[in-house]
């Protein structure tokens, strides 16, 4: 019986250790953990860019990490909020996700979002009151696409694009204050131009993001783009976009005045992420939808990687020329 008891006991334990493993892995999931490589590069890069524009040196090791980390926790908390507004949808769509799974309840997601916004608001507030601005803007705009217009208009995607496209820029004025509210060198073009460039982006990768969710959001009556429009469409403008936005890379770098490293990376990966689109308009399914969201997150990933590799050197090695200056 002893034998017995203790088994017992042992059992529960496991159980219980496998329950909080499995609680644990649903919150990471909700961070979006195959958009973690782009979602940090993006901060990371806007951040050592904006010192070298307007230094010509890199950024203190400190403000720079909790900057990059800061805005990674920002944009997570905007999914994990605009999940807490989807479990409908999401549970005809993807009915695994941790909150139509019940892995998560919907008051505990909301509570993370908050506390993942707390967390990037206290560091936007310590380095720079302006981004701090800048973030409760970009917040504010996505709790409106999640809340409401995107279940009203059809066109709810170009909020989604403002709000993202505000985080760089807010990352930028962490590093280099405009002026209004710190002292600094004022808003340099390089973060009208990388703010404008993933706006637009953006709006390829949310109309790519409503292609996969088509059926769920038809049969809940949202009227995204795809629903209203169709997938072909959608696969022309997601396209438009993506076009655009590489042009907007390669004006970034002329701005910035970064080096060859980086132009390559720009034409390789942009020839390439425009090549994919041009598929989708070929092949305009919510299966090709959804490849093209993931690999735009990829080309992101890889374009700032390289701007990172090609600050780094032309911060620190002379030899190393830029390709316009």
């Amino acid at each position: 019986r002893e034998e017995e008891a203790l088994k017992g006991s042992t059992d529960a334990k496991d159980a219980k250790t496998g329950e909080n493993g499995s609680r644990f892995t649903a919150y990471v999931e909700l961070l979006r953990p195959p958009l973690a490589p782009m979602d940090v590069a993006l901060p990371g890069a806007a951040a050592l860019l904006a010192a070298y524009a307007t230094t010509g040196g890199l950024p203190p090791a400190f403000p720079f990490v909790i900057a990059t980390l800061g805005a990674y926790f920002a944009i997570t908390s905007s999914y994990v909020f605009n999940d807490c507004c989807d479990v409908d949808v999401d549970a005809v769509g993807m009915p695994g996700r941790p909150l139509p799974s019940s892995q998560v309840t919907r008051s505990s997601a909301l509570a993370y979002s908050g506390f993942l916004f707390g967390i990037a608001a206290a560091v936007a507030l310590y380095l720079n009151p302006e981004s701090l601005i800048a973030l409760i803007a970009a917040t504010l705009i996505m709790a409106v696409y999640s809340k409401a217009a995107k279940r009203t208009t059809p066109f709810s995607w170009a909020l989604v694009g403002l709000a993202y496209g505000v985080v760089p820029v807010g990352v930028w004025l962490a590093m280099a204050p405009a002026g209004i509210l710190k002292d600094g060198p004022g808003l340099h073009a390089g973060a009208i131009v990388l703010g404008a460039m993933i706006c637009i982006t953006d709006w390829g990768f949310t109309n790519c993001d409503a292609s996969r969710d088509v059926e769920g959001d038809r049969r809940e009556g949202i009227p995204t783009f795809p629903v209203t429009f169709g997938i072909p469409k959608t696969a022309k403008l997601v396209a438009a976009a993506w076009i655009v936005g590489v042009i907007l890379s390669f004006a970034l770098g002329i701005v910035t005045g970064l080096g060859l490293i980086y132009f390559a990376a720009a034409i390789v990966a942009g020839s390439w992420m425009i090549a994919q689109t041009l598929d989708f308009i070929r092949k305009p399914t919510a299966k090709r939808g959804e490849g093209i969201f993931y690999q735009g997150a990829n080309y992101r990933a890889v374009l700032f990687a390289a701007l990172i590799i090609d600050v780094l050197l032309r911060a620190t090695v002379g030899g190393y020329p830029g390709v316009f200056r």
